[in-house]
């Protein structure tokens, strides 16, 4: 028995196969094209473990597929392996089309004929599980409701097109072929590992380093926010007792602004390692200008996976939060290994002179 995960060096990924070895002594098949936020430091923990294969790779890659389903045999596959951050998308979209969408036909393909060629028993029981996101569903009003399963597809990036496209992909293998699918759309994560374009981490890497913290427009785009270990046990649930074909959206019930995240993240550090000159890192904050198509609010309904599954986080955003800033002051290596020279461009590219000043 073993399950195949592909893009498992990202950082939704990484925390998921350390957190299934963490529970389970069920092997992971790991593949992973390690583009610049695939981290083989991430999985760190599990040099020497042999229940921990990784393989560097393409997951879009059908013949690397085909021989590492015939190899493992694996009873499920979890699909993380997706660009997934809307500004680079806006810059080059063409990447988030070839890998989201081109990408996971040729996965689906892959998968489609290994599960054909299974025995009865191991075929009734295989599972795909396909990882996507909130952001299909578009952006809500202030007053509208949270984002149901059965919410209209209204995607308003290119990443967030990319992602919709791989969707209906996925549900189209399962309608016309009998592929047994699963499909999770989540809601923004945050937590350890996770690469520093993101907001979080950006903000506590820039405040700590004593550069700006940049923030789009006025600040009060909302979002829900989700520890990622939460989402890992989610997935895990899903996984084991989600009904095929059926789609899951997973949420932590935390909707913020973004601008009250900012100041939730200074008054951690405040508190924890604050600034030399004992001024409040709030005064690093920087308007800068928004980003195009920027949607205004994203809010998850997650009542589905809790009556169904018996699924709810475990973290408040309080103490989730905690965590967060916590792993990040514990862990500056880990930083300043992935912050290259690549990643520096982009950010002042992104962000303007502001973001490195």
């Amino acid at each position: 028995m073993a399950i195949l995960v592909t893009g498992g060096a990202g950082f939704i990924g990484s925390n998921f196969v350390l957190d299934w070895l963490a529970g389970s002594n069920e092997p992971v098949i790991n593949l992973d094209k390690l583009t610049y936020a695939g981290n083989l430091q991430n999985l760190a923990p599990l040099d020497g473990d042999a229940r921990h294969v990784f393989v560097q790779g393409d997951f879009g890659d059908a013949s690397l597929v085909a021989k590492l389903l015939a190899q493992y045999q694996p009873r499920a596959v979890v699909n993380f392996a997706a660009e997934s951050h809307v500004d680079r998308s806006i810059h080059g979209p063409g990447e988030f089309i070839q890998t989201n969408i081109v990408g996971t036909f040729h996965l689906l393909e892959s998968v489609r004929a290994y599960w054909n060629g299974l025995a009865e028993g191991p075929k009734a029981a295989f599972r795909l599980l396909h990882v996507s996101t909130d952001e299909v569903y578009g952006s809500l009003a202030k007053a509208e409701p949270a984002f149901t399963e059965t919410h209209r597809y209204e995607p308003n990036s290119p990443y967030s097109a990319s992602k919709a496209a791989s969707d209906h992909l996925v549900r189209a293998y399962h309608h016309t072929y009998g592929l047994p699918v699963l499909t999770t759309n989540c809601s923004n994560n945050y937590g350890p590992l996770h690469f520093p374009e993101k907001l979080i981490p950006l903000m506590i890497v820039n405040a700590l380093a004593g550069k700006p913290l940049p923030v789009y427009g006025d600040g009060q785009q909302v979002r829900d926010w989700l520890y990622v270990r939460d989402h890992c046990s989610a997935i895990r649930r899903v996984l084991e007792a989600g009904r095929t074909g059926e789609t899951y959206n997973i949420g932590g019930w935390n909707e913020m602004p973004n601008l009250e995240i900012v100041h939730t993240v200074c008054a951690l550090l405040d508190e924890l390692r604050p600034r030399v000159d004992g001024k409040p890192y709030t005064g690093q904050i920087s308007f800068v200008t928004d980003r195009p198509g920027h949607d205004r609010r994203y809010a998850i309904d997650a009542r589905k996976i809790e009556h169904e599954l018996g699924w709810k986080p475990a973290e408040t955003f309080a103490t989730g939060i905690r965590k967060t800033v916590q792993w990040y002051l514990d862990n500056q290596a880990w930083v300043a290994n992935v912050q290259s020279g690549g990643y520096r461009d982009w950010l002042t590219k992104q962000y303007g002179a502001q973001a490195k000043a």
